[in-house]
């Protein structure tokens, strides 16, 4: 089943060849890493809309290095306990980046007829990843604007990415579910400390509504112990702490030798049931 709609008519696309087509004749072709660019030009706000290609890098090296394997692994625990009775689920990770949290979930994931969809609104980002992790459908797209079927989604879920409520209502199926990933009060605090004058609590939108019930909230915490400079500096830059530091602050924390610092993640699920 494609669950792809068309971005210019909200028509089905079906798949001929390498070409994704709709009834009215509009066409998408398939990269040759295997993705499809469902991003109209008239919604681009620039040439290379997401994070950019600094960001991409220096989280691609700061996830690769193995810090937030753990929060990977949690999520694969958490989607197998929810779809191990469901066979041939459709399953959304929405802003998927370089796919680095899909492919860990792809890779230990229980039933195999399940279908990993990736959405993301960088097309470097979903072109690296489509090239790495060939079970996963990549797909470059707005997370407020998706181009994908009405009740298609059986779970989504997305680490730090935002979206649209009416979308999520939209596309995950009734019945369906939907996790998100958010920063904890203590994420990364040894970095905030440094980088502002006074650490302010982290606050998250809420998804629930009245078509989504919460079903769980929990957190995981550890701390990381670092002894390379160059992960330090990644995950700096892997975040908007990375041009919001001071040069006096980024000199003084790169002058250490070992760093301790907290990951806290908000992990919440929700059950659409309208």
């Amino acid at each position: 089943m494609i669950i792809y709609t068309c971005p210019v008519c909200k028509k089905p696309l079906q798949k001929i060849d390498t070409t994704f087509k709709c009834t009215n004749n509009h066409s998408f072709d398939i990269a040759k890493e295997g993705y499809v660019n469902l991003m109209p030009i008239k919604s681009k706000k620039t040439k290379d809309p997401g994070d950019n290609r600094k960001m991409l890098l220096s989280r691609r090296e700061f996830l690769e290095s193995g810090y937030y394997k753990r929060l990977a692994l949690n999520l694969s625990d958490k989607i197998n306990s929810i779809l191990e009775n469901i066979t041939g689920a459709n399953i959304l990770d929405l802003g998927c980046g370089e796919g680095y949290y899909a492919g860990i979930i792809d890779k230990n994931i229980v039933n195999k007829h399940n279908t990993i969809y990736g959405v993301d609104i960088s097309k470097i980002a979903v072109k690296y990843g489509s090239k790495r992790y060939k079970n996963i459908q990549f797909c470059t797209a707005s997370a407020f604007e998706l181009p994908i079927a009405d009740n298609s989604i059986d779970l989504l879920y997305r680490v730090y990415a935002p979206s649209s409520l009416t979308e999520l209502n939209r596309v995950i199926k009734k019945g369906g579910y939907l996790i998100t990933v958010t920063p904890g009060e203590r994420h990364l605090y040894q970095l905030r400390e440094i980088i502002y004058k006074e650490v302010l609590n982290l606050s998250n939108k809420s998804d629930e509504s009245e078509n989504f019930e919460k079903i769980s909230s929990d957190n995981l915490t550890y701390t990381m112990k670092i002894t390379e400079k160059n992960i330090v500096r990644n995950l700096l830059d892997m975040t908007p702490f990375g041009w919001k530091i001071s040069e006096d602050a980024l000199e003084f924390m790169l002058s250490k030798s070992t760093w301790e610092i907290e990951s806290d993640f908000k992990i919440d699920i929700y059950k659409k049931v309208t």
